[in-house]
Parts: C-alpha cells; sequence; structure tokens
C-alpha cells in the first residue's frame, strides 16, 4: 500500500512587518550591486527598519555574502528581528527598477533564491520569507519558489534524519491573491513530484487511477469528474497501444479521462500523460543501470492530472480534459513480442520493433481518444526519449507540433520559468517508420530521435487540430545535485507551463 506524508509545510500569507513575526527563521533577499558601489550587497526586504537593513548590510559584508545569483548565507539576528537567525538568499544583479516592475525576466531569479533558501534549511520548524518587493509577479514568484524549495518527500523515510519540511512557511507579501495563486501552483508541482518519488510496488496503473480518482472527488465541487477504462474495457475497445504494452505486466493498464467543465467555458484544452508507472523495456529489456529512474516514465500522466486539478482550483475559464496513459511495460510469457502488429484506437496498425518504444503506443491511442472531442488544443506531455537529453540536456525539455501550439507552449515556459525549447518534425523523418506488414512500425533511426518520436505521434493527429508535443524525459526527474527550487528526485515539470498555456488559451 502507498504511503503518504506531508510533502510541504502548512502555508500563510502575512502582511506583517518582518522584524515582529516569530520564526525559526528568516528569509532575506539580497542583490549585488552596480560597480563603484561601497557594499557588496544590499537587503531587498520591503518593511524592515533602516537600522536592521544597515546591520544586515554589514554582517553580509562581514561573511563575504555577494548576493550573486545561487549564494546563501545563514546568519545570527541583529537587534530589531525577532526571528532566530536569518537567511540571506542572493538574487543576482537585479536592479531595485526591475523587481518593483516584476518584469518576467526577474520572476525566475526570484523563484530560485527563495527555493535555495528553503532547500537551505533542515530540521526547522518555522520559516518567514519575505518576498524582496510588493509587485504580486514577484510576490507569487517568490512564493512559489519558497514552496517549492520547501519540498521533501519522507514518505518511505523510517527516521527523517532531518530532511523534512519546515512545519510552517509564512511568505510576507502585500498580494494576497497572487501568493494564493502561488501556493495552487506549488501544490500541484508537488502532487507532480509525489507521483513520480512513489515507488513502482505500490503506484501501478490501477494505483495511480486510484490516487487521481481521489483527488477528483475532492474537486467535485470545481466541477472535477473522472473515469476510468479497465484493461478489459481497454481491450474491447480497441485500444491496441495501451492493451500491448500492458499485457506484459498482472497489473492491468489504465486509461482515466479527468474532465474540468466550467459554466461557460470559451475554450477546450485536452491534455494526454505518458503513464509508464515502470519501464522495464519489455522483452527489449534495457540494461539495469537504465532502470533505475523509471519509476519516473508516468510523469507526463502525474503532469497532466495535476495541471488539470490546478486549472480547476484557480477557476480558469476553460474546458480540459486530461487523458492518462497508464501501464507498466514488463517483459513475461504474455508480453508483447518484437514483430507483433497492434492496432491502435482509431484503426492504424503499428508493427511493434523494439518493445521498449512503448510511450509512444500507449500516447498514440490517448491521442485519438481526445481528438474525439474536437478540442481547440491538444498537449500531450512525455518521458519519451533519451535522444532528448541528448540534444538539450536534463534540464530544457523539447516542445514539437504545429506552429502556433508550439509558440503558445513556448510563451508559456517564459512566463513559468521552465525551460522548453522548439523543435521541428522534419518530414523525411516518418520515413523510418516504414514497414513492411502495419502502417507504421514503433522504432526508427537513431539520427533525430526525440524528432522522430514526434513525427511519430504526428500519425495520430488529424490535419487542422493544434497539437503540442512535450518531450520532457531528462527534466522531469534530477538525479543531479538541487538546484534553485529543485530537489533530489521528481521536478514537477512542466505543470506551471501548462497552466501558463492554459491562461493563455483562455484569453485568446
Amino acid at each position: 500500500m502507498a504511503r503518504t506524508a506531508a510533502s510541504l509545510p502548512a502555508f500563510e500569507q502575512s502582511s506583517a512587518r518582518p522584524g515582529g513575526l516569530a520564526a525559526d527563521v528568516l528569509v532575506l533577499a539580497t542583490r549585488t550591486l552596480g560597480e563603484g558601489e561601497d557594499r557588496r550587497a544590499v537587503l531587498s526586504a520591503p518593511g524592515l527598519a533602516a537600522k536592521t537593513v544597515r546591520e544586515l548590510e554589514a554582517i553580509a559584508a562581514a561573511v563575504g555574502h555577494s548576493g550573486g545569483a545561487g549564494s546563501v548565507q545563514r546568519v545570527p539576528s541583529p537587534a530589531g528581528v525577532k526571528a532566530g537567525s536569518i537567511v540571506l538568499t542572493g538574487l543576482g544583479a537585479l536592479e531595485a527598477e526591475e523587481l518593483a516592475d516584476g518584469a518576467a525576466g526577474v520572476r525566475e531569479p526570484v523563484r530560485r533564491a527563495a527555493g535555495a533558501a528553503l532547500l537551505s534549511l533542515k530540521g526547522v520548524d518555522s520559516v518567514a520569507a519575505v518576498a524582496p518587493a510588493e509587485s504580486p509577479a514577484v510576490a507569487e514568484a517568490w512564493a512559489t519558489g519558497a514552496l517549492l524549495g520547501a519540498y521533501r518527500y519522507t514518505a518511505y523515510r523510517s527516521e527523517a534524519a532531518g530532511g523534512e519540511p519546515a512545519a510552517r512557511l509564512t511568505v510576507v507579501a502585500a498580494s494576497s491573491a497572487a501568493v494564493s495563486r502561488a501556493e495552487v501552483l506549488a501544490r500541484a508541482t508537488a502532487g507532480t513530484r509525489d507521483l513520480v518519488n512513489q515507488p513502482p510496488r505500490d503506484l501501478y496503473p490501477e494505483s495511480f487511477a486510484a490516487a487521481v480518482a481521489a483527488r477528483a472527488g475532492e474537486l467535485r465541487k470545481a466541477k472535477v469528474r473522472v473515469e476510468v477504462l479497465d484493461e478489459t474495457q481497454l481491450r474491447d475497445k480497441g485500444y491496441g497501444g495501451l492493451t500491448g504494452v500492458g499485457q506484459g505486466s498482472p497489473r492491468g493498464p489504465r486509461l482515466v479521462k479527468l474532465s474540468y467543465t466550467p459554466r461557460k467555458p470559451v475554450r477546450h484544452l485536452a491534455l494526454v500523460g505518458k503513464g509508464i508507472t515502470f519501464d522495464s523495456g519489455g522483452l527489449s529489456l534495457k540494461p539495469p543501470a537504465g532502470m533505475e529512474e523509471m519509476k519516473s516514465d508516468m510523469a507526463g500522466a502525474a503532469a497532466a492530472a495535476q495541471t488539470l486539478f490546478a486549472i480547476a482550483e484557480l477557476g480558469l475559464p476553460l474546458r480540459v480534459t486530461a487523458w492518462l496513459a497508464l501501464a507498466e511495460n514488463m517483459p513475461s510469457g504474455t508480453a508483447q513480442r518484437p514483430s507483433d502488429v497492434i492496432t491502435i484506437y482509431g484503426g492504424k496498425t503499428v508493427e511493434v520493433t523494439n518493445t521498449d518504444a512503448e510511450g509512444r503506443l500507449v500516447l498514440a491511442d490517448a491521442l485519438v481518444a481526445a481528438q474525439e472531442e474536437k478540442p481547440d488544443l491538444v498537449v500531450d506531455i512525455a518521458t519519451l526519449t533519451g535522444a532528448q537529453i541528448v540534444a538539450l540536456g536534463n534540464r530544457t525539455s523539447g516542445v514539437m507540433g504545429t506552429e502556433s501550439a508550439r509558440n503558445t507552449v513556448v510563451l508559456a515556459s517564459e512566463a513559468s520559468g521552465e525551460a522548453i525549447w522548439p523543435m521541428p518534425i522534419p518530414e523525411e523523418l516518418i520515413r523510418s517508420f516504414d514497414s513492411l506488414t502495419a502502417d507504421l512500425k514503433n522504432s526508427g533511426g537513431r539520427a533525430g530521435g526525440m524528432l522522430a518520436a514526434g513525427a511519430f505521434l504526428q500519425e495520430f493527429v488529424e490535419d487542422g487540430v493544434e497539437w503540442a508535443h512535450i518531450d520532457i524525459a531528462g527534466p522531469s526527474y534530477n538525479s543531479e545535485a538541487a538546484h534553485g527550487y529543485t530537489g533530489k528526485g521528481g521536478t514537477g515539470v512542466p505543470v506551471r507551463t501548462l497552466v501558463e498555456a492554459a491562461a493563455l488559451l483562455a484569453e485568446s
């Protein structure tokens, strides 16, 4: 049975003066100053007394805290500050005017500074973090970063060993609406992280479906509904991709449809998520080292579900459906074989030449189903190819698709701070999927692997449909050192971008 534990602290917004807050730790932002100025760093902390600011600037200079991006320093509290200690966290070379305006370019440095401060804290009960400017955009970025930096996944730890999150986090900011939006975004991102971090022994298609159904039940008043198709229904209805991929496991596949329908929706967004709860490669078995992080192969489905929940909580005026294609890809006597031919939902046939190219098969089923409702925009999200990591690294996702849809995702990513880069789908790459026995085969050549996978999916998208495909293979799971507001494990990418894309669609 899955275990649960609070992965985020209790949270509140305050407009109290920072010096009077009774917290264990007070987090303050610093920034570097321009050439010729006589202090190495300056506080960006509205509401602090001038004398306290001068003392803290002197302390920062004495301990060598430059205010540079990523720099974090914990120091004793001076007189006039009730908190037990202070964490100074660097914004880098941001102008005070930029912070005051809350321009898009300052928000990600603000998120990272807040996150780095909270990531640095262990064994702390209460934290108060002071937004570095009164701009609502900066307040939202600061609160988002602080909450995500406070995230810890401790559900399976017998002893937390000081790694648990702070019990309470207070964000000091003028705009309660901005901080409330930040809380929704951060909790949806953390919910995605929780699912990705859960061991595959406990998270499998049926339990995944049950978890999102339970959350949907909590949001019934927000007009969220859920439907689940099990393995028998999938087989009877012709979902050959999910059926074929899932037949090697005794824990059968599921297709989950989540729906959010406000009273007067202006647009319809469909999200399609790859949900391979564990990917062994099937009979085309991965090497052992290649399986170590394959519990994260369901990150696209987790992001799709949590995005819908966030949109519903925010009350955005558009209809959203999320299709979660859930299966466990395992080797066994019942597993699909190389050379099998399967029929995707809708009728196209695919020769399976590599059972480790399974994500595109379950996505094809769900993509076809999603388009039956004629949405205005379809976005699929998948940990689809190792080639994405080769091309763009571990922190930048690739997005392909129709020009308008791709541009919407990129524009949304600029607002969210999640790095997503536009990529083409060269028309010649589809030839690598030519099959002698079926309409397509599921595995092509090595060249342009990320783009080729996009070309395969494009075969299941009708002409005229606005569609974007986001490959999050690297960015969905951080196996390297913690950075900014991102610790090790699931990252929650690209929930914040998808919520921003939904807002853009609603405004268009």
